[in-house]
């Protein structure tokens, strides 16, 4: 101080050393004047992963998440378990089977239920049966239809030899299908199945309506289908009377007339028939009291009586002579 009592100079904290006079000192920690230009020089010339990173602002969460987000989440969480609720109580799946899966019921409620289904080419099958192989009914839809699992159905039918399935909107359904013709039926083992003239298997005798088929009956008669209808035209007017064909042994056929066996050779079984077919119509032989007739020899005829026929025809023998081509 002077000898007034004043400070030769103003009473202001001196800066660092460089600093001009009358300047403010920097707080601790503070940026020294002229250090943000500097900065931003530098972190210009830098590359990008070595630039100062700047301080981001904080923004509030409520903020940051979009309106009604948790709300959301909560009736999701309760939905999915509410659903898992309803299919694990078996109330799904009843709905199912009632009603249809949801979407078939969405598409039937805007009009594009299966209401119509057309079936072209059916000869022995029925409608019905149609449906219930493809497991179409009311609870279908036809956009959420599948057209080929129905058709892969259909084909896996025995007696459908081919079928194509298309949709027509806005309701139906269009299925074309040719049968396999059925030739015959075989039984064996106790059982009865329908088949087609090569001896392929088409489908177990299931009601009435293959009744009038021609039997074959026999390990492998099957095959040989087309042998036993030749023999069948050969019968001309004995045809009505043929009930079945038995194949022995694989070899030959005994054909079965109104409970006369007629046993064929096993070369010439056709020659054989016609034989047949004229001493019928010239001694009405399948008229007589007999149970078998025996064609495998080429130069006579055996026959075998009933008990009845036998007796009759010992008292016939007593009173004239032996008869020629036919023996007993």
């Amino acid at each position: 101080m002077d000898g007034g009592g004043r400070f030769p100079e103003p009473l202001i904290a001196a800066g660092p050393a460089g600093a001009q006079a009358g300047g403010v000192a920097p707080l601790p920690g503070a940026p020294l004047p002229g250090a943000r230009a500097g900065a931003g020089f530098l972190s210009r010339r830098l590359p990008r992963f070595l630039r100062p990173r700047r301080a981001s602002v904080a923004i509030p969460l409520e903020r940051r998440v979009p309106r009604l987000v948790g709300t959301a989440l909560v009736f999701g969480f309760f939905g999915v378990v509410g659903a898992a609720g309803f299919v694990a109580s078996g109330a799904y799946a009843e709905l199912v089977v009632r009603h249809g899966r949801p979407l078939d019921i969405l598409a039937r409620a805007a009009g594009f239920g299966l209401d119509k289904v057309t079936i072209a080419g059916i000869v022995q099958l029925r409608p019905a049966e149609i449906l219930h192989a493809a497991g179409l009914d009311q609870r279908n839809s036809l956009p959420f239809l599948d057209v080929v699992g129905v058709r892969d159905r259909l084909a896996a039918v025995p007696l459908i030899g081919s079928v194509s399935v298309r949709k027509i909107y806005p309701h139906e359904l269009l299925v074309t299908l040719a049968e396999r013709e059925p030739s015959a039926l075989w039984q064996r083992n106790g059982e009865i199945e329908v088949i087609s003239a090569d001896g392929t298997v088409i489908d177990r005798m299931r009601d009435g309506r293959f009744a009038a088929l021609p039997l074959v009956v026999g390990d492998e008669a099957n095959t040989r289908t087309k042998e036993y209808l030749a023999l069948l035209d050969a019968a001309g007017p004995l045809k009505g009377r043929i009930r079945a064909g038995t194949l022995v042994s694989g070899r030959r056929w005994t054909l079965k007339l109104d409970g006369i066996d007629v046993r064929l050779p096993e070369a010439g079984a056709r020659e054989a028939m016609t034989r047949l077919v004229r001493l019928d119509a010239e001694q009405r032989l399948l008229d007589k009291d007999i149970i078998a007739v025996d064609l495998r020899m080429p130069d006579r005829v055996v026959v075998r009586l009933t008990e009845e026929g036998a007796a009759a025809r010992q008292e016939a023998q007593k009173k004239k002579p032996k008869g020629k081509g036919i023996d007993t």
